[in-house]
């Protein structure tokens, strides 16, 4: 199979992009395909895989002509990725498939997204977040109450003292599976200032990334809520990869605002 691809990041969150608009070239997109794409030693090396379809293609629900058919580095189906989605409107707009001076609407999993570009900067409505339940979560010999949010994906946000007291996160870090049955991106904060936080992410199928859009979203919403924050608000979340800015508006909408990133391109010949 010959087919085209392109690789990308946001804020070094890399991605692999798939064009296969009509569903003709990869079909069901095998999770064992997807694997070995993001294996860094032998495929092309991604946190995940964003197979850019057309909505009608796949038939999922959405307004947007466009899709983004997300999966983990593991091969698993993921809702939402809001540093992919990013990465997903600039190859859109690079390719002229939208009009970038009109609000971008792209379907996913956790439901219809709206980006829009300003400059090199893209903000991407997340729509509402939703603050649950306290539990527990354990990594590097140490435990932590983490506050549940979920903002398309399933969240844990863990406030701790230093960012390495949670260890290597070569592994799943511990946490409730009663809480979360189909697994957790669990993300551990610190404080840098007044609005402004620092974040380690392990995230579920990809272990531990430099960076992860819905959690940056989770993390300002979890230490709005710490802070009694009347809205709207802001803050500033640091990540390994770069830094990202998450507003949480009047209307319940967060939006997260942040650099995408366009960096190779070329074909395959895969030989299964």
């Amino acid at each position: 199979m010959t087919f085209p691809w392109l690789k990308g990041h946001g804020t070094e969150n890399d991605f692999v992009l798939l064009p296969d608009h009509d569903g003709t070239i990869h079909g069901e997109l095998e999770g064992a395909f997807v694997a070995a794409l993001c294996d860094r030693r032998r495929g092309i090396g991604a946190d995940g895989v964003m197979r850019v379809i057309r909505t009608e293609a796949l038939g999922e629900p959405s307004a947007g002509e466009w899709f983004m058919d997300y999966r983990n580095a593991d091969g698993s189906v993921s809702e939402m990725c809001g540093n992919g989605i990013r990465v997903f409107a600039l190859h859109l707009v690079t390719e002229g498939l939208v009009d970038p001076a009109e609000p971008i609407v792209v379907g996913t999993r956790g439901g219809d997204k709206v980006i829009t570009r300003a400059g090199d900067l893209f903000s991407v409505d997340m729509g509402t977040p939703e603050v649950l339940g306290v539990s527990k979560v354990s990594a590097g010999g140490n435990t932590w109450e983490a506050q549940e949010v979920t903002t398309g994906n399933p969240h844990a946000v863990a406030f701790v003292d230093h960012l390495d007291d949670a260890g290597s996160l070569l592994t799943q870090p511990d946490y409730d599976e009663s809480v979360y049955p189909e697994g957790v991106n669990i993300e551990f904060v610190v404080r840098e200032g007044e609005r402004h936080v620092a974040m380690r992410v392990h995230e579920r199928g990809s272990g531990e990334t430099r960076s992860c859009g819905t959690g940056a979203c989770a993390v300002a919403v979890a230490t709005a809520v710490a802070d009694g924050a009347e809205r709207p608000t802001s803050y500033r979340v640091d990540v390994p990869g770069g830094t990202l800015h998450v507003t949480w508006n009047a209307d319940n909408h967060i939006v997260l605002t942040g650099p995408a990133e366009i960096v190779a391109q070329g074909t395959m010949d895969w030989i299964a």
